[in-house]
């Protein structure tokens, strides 16, 4: 789907979660039924990613924009296959921030139909292969039928167990936070009971384990706005393979390297991965 940008929103979404644990998402994957693979070293539990590098993988190779989204959005089945087969127990992928509305308007309109041509082709061989489903962000943009496919998807996939594939779409990590301020002084709670408990459970995440590495395709090396609230004590892990190359052994590596690392909650290691 969309690579992420730093540029700022135009206007402010109204973000709504769905599905359990508050947001929860559309897949899209196509999943094939994998041997067990037992991983060398304990997985992340939970692995967030930042899915960039879909125009660059399409200009360098002449192709229209569009195509290297589609290219990007058929990577979604291997990841996820390969995140399965690693242990991974939570699965969320950045498709579309809320700064992506600012790309050209033919661009948005081809990366929403994407979607709903990958949700309509995948989701029975998703809940075929136990994957729970969920959406974090705002569906406001899309068409009414495809919002309907997505809660749709939801609901079908809600008591699968094998891995939880969450889609951020329309999505940005202040915002987040900005809607669950909102949500917290609506309450009407006394200021002094706000905990950091208490704005984790206003987040479109409430019910899921923070993210404990987020990996990030493409060369770039910010998190531009994912996760802010999140991914505090996150491992960082770059790498310069655009998300459409970026393969079952780039994510393998990605959790080698994480199994190595020696967590201290006080800071955060990032790591460059070499090319491949």
């Amino acid at each position: 789907m969309a690579s992420t940008d730093d540029t700022r929103p135009t206007h402010e979404t109204d973000h709504t979660h769905h599905g359990l644990a508050r947001g929860e998402a559309p897949g899209w994957a196509h999943l094939v039924t994998p041997a067990p693979v037992q991983p060398s070293h304990p997985a992340p539990r939970h692995i967030a990613m930042i899915m960039d590098g879909n125009g660059r993988w399409a200009a360098e190779r002449g192709l229209p924009r569009l195509t290297g989204h589609e290219r990007g959005t058929e990577n979604i089945r291997r990841i996820t296959t390969a995140a399965a087969e690693a242990g991974v127990g939570y699965l969320t992928l950045w498709a579309f921030s809320t700064e992506n509305w600012r790309r050209p308007r033919e661009e948005v309109e081809g990366i929403i139909r994407i979607l709903g041509m990958c949700l309509v082709r995948d989701v029975d061989e998703l809940h075929r292969q136990g994957v729970q489903l969920r959406h974090i962000g705002s569906l406001d943009g899309l068409p009414a039928e495809l919002r309907q496919q997505v809660l749709a998807a939801i609901d079908l996939t809600s008591q699968n167990d094998r891995i939880v594939l969450t889609l951020a779409f329309n999505y940005g990590g202040r915002q987040e936070v900005v809607q669950a301020v909102r949500e917290i002084v609506a309450s009407g709670i006394d200021p002094a009971e706000v905990s950091e408990e208490t704005i984790s459970a206003h987040l479109y995440t409430n019910g899921m384990p923070d993210p404990d590495l987020i990996i990030r395709t493409s060369g770039e090396h910010r998190t531009s706005n994912f996760m802010v609230w999140q991914g505090a004590y996150a491992e960082l892990f770059f790498t310069p393979v655009y998300w459409p190359d970026f393969g079952p052994d780039h994510l393998r590596g990605a959790i080698e390297d994480f199994a190595q690392r020696e967590r201290r909650f006080g800071h955060v290691t990032a790591v460059v991965a070499p090319p491949s």
